[in-house]
């Protein structure tokens, strides 16, 4: 495993190639770390990619042409090695393509890259999946960064906001079995779309939102100062924090696929947010983080 640096007058960024998991974005004037650790007394990533799925499957496993695969939650991209492509001052570009390892558990042959570009206060998340196989793919992908909260140790976690760009927010939950709970949405209570967070907010796991309600989630400080903004053009997103164990990150997770829900019989094709490519095509997608001054 490698570990690259990118910076530029504002913020300072590692990435290992591992994953090619971003771990750390600090704030170079104040020397503010605004990505979590990884510690694994809470949560031991930092902000891996998920991929070919997003949150977990009906007992485990896909059907796919009449055949079951067995897949952990969230694919198997964070857990493997990927290549360094380019690499400049304010760019860098990794990838993955797949292996008799992955092939066993994803019979697809694809190419994952995974590119990060610094622009003054903001980072670029850019994702492309291309399809070199000689039939169609079905895959998911999503993100996981993990944001302190409480920022810097200033603070308790109930005294920040979660801020959206939006009037009105409505999630649903998952189950303990890691499932969607499809028939119910709640409404989550926004002041100046601003909400509080509450002790036990994520006691039932991730808030999911979907149907494109926002593309910009933040992070505010007990003044409702945003610190940190992710913006995103995704067609769902999960809010989550490990609530059993208090820890003091938040993360923000545009989607591009997510769990199965409570009785979900299909089969991989059927997923639902699942994407399509034919064979030679290429999925792009990407999203932002802002560090707020």
């Amino acid at each position: 495993m490698q570990k690259y640096v990118m910076e530029n007058e504002e913020l300072r960024v590692e990435i290992r190639s591992q994953g090619a998991e971003l771990t750390s974005i600090r704030r170079k004037d104040t020397d503010t770390e605004y990505l979590w650790c990884a510690d694994r007394k809470y949560w031991g990533w930092s902000s891996p990619v998920l991929f070919p799925l997003v949150g977990g499957l009906k007992d485990g496993a896909y059907t796919y042409q009449g055949k079951r695969y067995e897949m952990k939650q969230h694919g198997f991209a964070r857990h493997q090695e990927f290549t360094l492509l380019s690499q400049d001052d304010h760019e860098i570009w990794f990838c993955l393509k797949d292996s008799e390892e992955t092939r066993a558990v994803y019979p697809f042959a694809f190419c994952l890259k995974i590119g990060y570009r610094l622009e003054g206060s903001h980072l670029n998340v850019m994702w492309k999946v291309e399809n070199t196989g000689s039939g169609d793919m079905y895959f998911s992908i999503g993100a996981h960064p993990a944001f302190m909260c409480p920022l810097d140790g200033r603070g308790e976690q109930t005294d920040y906001y979660l801020g959206f760009a939006a009037d009105e927010i409505s999630y649903q939950l998952i189950d303990p079995e890691l499932h969607l709970e499809a028939a119910e949405r709640y409404p989550l209570p926004l002041e100046n779309g601003l909400h509080k967070l509450e002790k036990d907010r994520f006691a039932k796991d991730a808030l999911i939102v979907e149907h494109g309600q926002t593309n910009c989630v933040w992070l505010a400080d007990p003044e409702r100062k945003p610190y940190v903004k992710v913006s995103f053009d995704a067609p769902l997103f999960g809010v989550w924090s490990p609530d059993c164990c208090e820890a003091p990150f938040i993360c923000i997770e545009p989607w591009w696929g997510r769990c199965d829900a409570v009785g979900f019989d299909g089969t991989l094709e059927q997923r639902e947010y699942g994407n399509h490519l034919e064979a030679g095509q290429e999925f792009r997608a990407s999203y932002q983080i802002e560090i707020c001054k």
